[in-house]
């Protein structure tokens, strides 16, 4: 019993140190981080996080534009890959036939493996027309909102926020799945013995694993944070604060 007690705090101990490096590259990255940009904290203060010009020659750097237009298009996105990855997580989990569930198991994580060249390839000659024609079809009365207003030229937010929406849909819901797929099947069973019907059971599923599926989603929105390539070639290259659907800029 002693050696097992002792092979026990060895896992224990040996688990938390590898645990711990995690907590040290984080550490680590955060201070190169303050020291390689001391010098520009020093010279700029706070006036680098709230001017929107940003002019290099003139020594003018105002970051304001890139973080207004990364936020903004990574929530546009969220919102609207969100639901889309859990009904995929859903059917995956619960409701596909053992027959199809694999290929589009198969079909979801590989859009997971695709460049973000080539997104952003695909958004220019794909997407962005497909933005123009929606936005010359649309009546005045919406084209007057501030995500559709501005000149059909397909070019925008929308369109780099619907590129981002399609690039984290396979993360959240390739996680959101497997966080389903661990609910104790004695919770579905629970519900079918109480009368469910299958979308009861469903909620029931949902609610259980509701931390995982945040978690899940709050994956997606950290990749569409740190995505740069199809975004700036799916929204252009014009830094300006504004909630148009135009002339946008992120970073």
């Amino acid at each position: 019993m002693r050696s097992f007690r002792a092979t026990d705090r060895s896992l224990q101990w040996g688990t938390g140190a590898v645990a711990l490096v995690l907590v040290l590259i984080v550490a680590g990255i955060a201070w190169t981080l303050w020291g390689e940009a001391k010098l520009s904290i020093d010279t700029f203060g706070w006036r680098f996080w709230k001017t929107e010009t940003w002019d290099p020659v003139a020594g003018d750097f105002g970051a304001l534009p890139f973080i207004w237009g990364t936020l903004y298009s990574s929530l546009l996105a969220l919102a609207i890959a969100g639901p889309i990855a859990i009904g995929i997580a859903i059917f995956l989990a619960d409701l596909c036939p053992a027959w199809l569930r694999t290929p589009l198991v198969f079909l979801t994580e590989l859009l997971a493996a695709i460049p973000s060249i080539v997104y952003g390839l695909w958004g220019i000659f794909v997407l962005v027309p497909a933005v123009r024609e929606l936005q010359m079809a649309l009546p005045d009365w919406v084209r007057a909102m501030p995500l559709f207003s501005g000149p059909p030229v397909g070019v925008s937010l929308l369109a780099a926020a619907l590129i981002l929406a399609i690039m984290i849909v396979p993360f959240a819901s390739s996680v959101a799945r497997e966080v389903l797929r661990a609910v104790p099947s004695a919770q579905r069973e629970a519900a079918y013995a109480l009368g469910a019907t299958r979308w009861e059971a469903t909620k029931v599923t949902l609610h259980y694993a509701r931390t995982g599926i945040f978690g899940a989603v709050m994956l997606g929105f950290g990749r569409a944070l740190g995505e740069t390539m199809a975004v700036t070639m799916g929204i252009g290259n014009n830094p300006k604060v504004t909630a148009a659907r135009s002339e946008e800029h992120t970073s």
